[in-house]
């Protein structure tokens, strides 16, 4: 008797609640749908339902190895599915979802590629700073930065980016450059105003201890681009992620403030719904993301 099948039977009956359900879904009569559990149950030496007349129940055996079932069924599905996609080329439409300033900054080339790559696939692109609901947005993927919330979505890693202090030579000619986390406090800060899970200004010294700067905010802004253009312009002091400063700190616009100190590091993600039937698009996509930006991340680049 076929063990995979043997076990789709057994997850289904589960799933339904009884044999005569499972047996329904796999074209059996109740007989057979029963001796495929009972197969099991003999291989394994251990009885993995409680039945009677009006329902099944899973013995402390049977919620184990259902687990490992549903697992090893999704595997097979994803084997199978990855399988038939070699076979077929990427089309349709793919809405993707990133915070508004890394996507203006940093999709733009990975989307021409991607799009060259793939030219029946149409692409919408959603930039905010709120965490996009998939479901119910009808996105396809979104990119997410810094912790996650608990969730059921699929997340992959995609690369990391560091929290920077930094401020434009100009400034720091007039002003001076701080030394410590606290010394910040006299500076004129500039800071972000919907950070989702960036953080706020926290530093941590050579022995870990972390040192957090609070109090006024000379600058709040809803946008990281105009808070970058204000830092370059001599403003006061920014803090934030090395995507949006990394350029400006390459070119020598702006310098890298408190090298002592070390910050949180954030990271990229890629987020879907489901691993299982992944679209060979939404595939495609996360792995340009990835090979784009896995290795070196181009806004830690000094040079």
């Amino acid at each position: 008797m076929d063990r995979l099948t043997s076990m789709a039977v057994f997850a289904a009956a589960v799933d339904e609640g009884s044999l005569a359900a499972a047996a329904r879904r796999f074209g059996l009569s109740p007989a057979m749908a029963g001796k495929h559990v009972s197969a099991i149950e003999a291989d394994l030496q251990a009885r993995l339902l409680q039945r009677t007349t009006r329902r099944l129940a899973l013995t402390e055996a049977g919620a184990a190895y259902y687990a490992r079932c549903r697992r090893i069924l999704e595997e097979f599905d994803d084997a199978r599915r990855e399988a038939a996609d070699a076979q077929h080329t990427p089309r349709g439409t793919l809405r993707i979802a990133a915070p508004v300033t890394f996507g203006a900054l940093h999709l733009g080339g990975v989307i021409a590629r991607y799009v060259e790559r793939n030219p029946e696939v149409n692409l919408e692109i959603v930039l905010s700073d709120g965490f996009a609901n998939l479901l119910e947005e009808a996105i396809d993927v979104a990119i997410r930065i810094g912790r996650l919330p608990d969730s059921e979505l699929v997340a992959r890693r995609l690369a990391r980016c560091r929290m920077v202090a930094c401020a434009a030579p100009a400034y720091l000619a007039r002003r001076g450059a701080p030394k410590t986390p606290e010394a910040l406090r006299e500076h004129p800060r500039l800071a972000f105003s919907d950070a989702v899970s960036a953080g706020d200004w926290t530093f941590f010294d050579r022995d870990g201890a972390a040192h957090r700067v609070d109090g006024r905010v000379s600058i709040a802004a809803n946008n990281m681009q105009m808070l970058l253009a204000a830092a370059v312009a001599g403003a006061g002091v920014a803090f934030g992620p090395s995507f949006v400063f990394g350029d400006a700190l390459r070119k020598g616009e702006l310098v890298a403030l408190l090298p002592d100190y070390g910050t949180a590091d954030l990271t990229i993600q890629a987020v879907f719904p489901s691993a299982r039937h992944l679209p060979l698009k939404v595939r495609r996509f996360v792995d340009a993301l990835a090979e784009e930006w896995g290795n070196e991340p181009p806004w830690d680049q000094m040079e």
